[in-house]
């Protein structure tokens, strides 16, 4: 993957799919990927769009069935590793601050304020207790890096997992500059390249956008806080948002886009199916 930039152009893609947050559920997942590896044609492409981990306790197995999936569509279509992307959301950021703890100035405050924003059930599943983690954020440098050189050491043990966590993008967009993927908002009044950290924290009022940001007319998110969002509206809506609250649904949302914006499909995962979503 090309890690000089955080962009990432879609080419030759004339549909594209897109993941929302996942949130470590397996079970949801694998009836999404059974319709992707079914569904999936040579030149699409697929975007997942943050959030594969936290909160649930099934991370690091979930990561391995998505790096899995991206491995079955590269071998059975031949694929350039760029049709499938992944985007950073706010549960890989975390994590990956995580990974780095030795360098915060406070590190206890860091690791109190990321585990209850469900950093902590990524840990545990890669073999690490909660517990732990904050009794040695208390202890100083030299033990807090002990203690991340064994996490990252357990991160690498997994196939593809060090990778994935090393070529996250912030945003990936189509090749006619009319839909935008990411996993939760940007600053409209900025461009693309001037973007800071609200691509995965989230900008004001972003659901409410009314108008087409640059060339942009649509806007594909993985992540939204509110609880209203009507996806069943989404053909006319500048931002569709495949996610919905609460944090503790087991509903995994994703959908298929042309590479001019255009709704082809929406569809949500229920544990063991997946559903159409009406009018979409």
């Amino acid at each position: 993957m090309d890690k000089e930039s955080h962009f990432l152009e879609i080419n030759n893609s004339e549909k594209i799919w897109a993941i929302g947050s996942i949130h470590s559920r397996l079970n949801a997942f694998h009836s999404i990927k059974e319709h992707l590896l079914q569904k999936f044609e040579e030149e699409d492409c697929l975007v997942f769009l943050g959030n594969i981990i936290g909160l649930g306790k099934e991370s690091k197995e979930t990561l391995s069935s998505v790096i899995d999936l991206r491995n079955q569509l590269l071998a059975k279509f031949f694929l350039n590793p760029s049709k499938v992307i992944f985007l950073r959301g706010a549960q890989e950021e975390m994590f990956l601050k995580l990974l780095q703890l030795q360098t915060a100035p406070n590190p206890q405050d860091v690791v109190l304020w990321m585990f209850d924003r469900g950093v902590d059930a990524t840990i545990e599943s890669y073999g690490f207790k909660k517990k732990d983690a904050l009794n040695i954020s208390t202890q100083g440098t030299l033990a807090i890096s002990k203690w991340t050189t064994r996490l990252n050491k357990a991160v690498s043990a997994n196939p593809g997992h060090k990778q994935y966590f090393t070529n996250l993008k912030h945003a990936a967009f189509s090749e006619s500059k009319k839909i935008l993927f990411l996993n939760r908002g940007v600053d409209v009044s900025r461009p693309l390249s001037a973007q800071n950290d609200c691509f995965w924290w989230g900008y004001q009022n972003f659901s409410n956008l009314k108008h087409p940001y640059n060339s942009f007319v649509r806007i594909v998110r993985g992540y939204q806080s509110s609880k209203h969002n009507q996806l069943q509206h989404a053909k006319n809506k500048i931002v569709c948002s495949l996610f919905q609250q609460p944090l503790d649904n087991t509903k995994i949302i994703a959908g298929l886009f042309d590479d001019s914006g255009n709704v082809i499909d929406l569809f949500e995962s229920n544990q063991s199916s997946y559903m159409h979503i009406n009018n979409a």
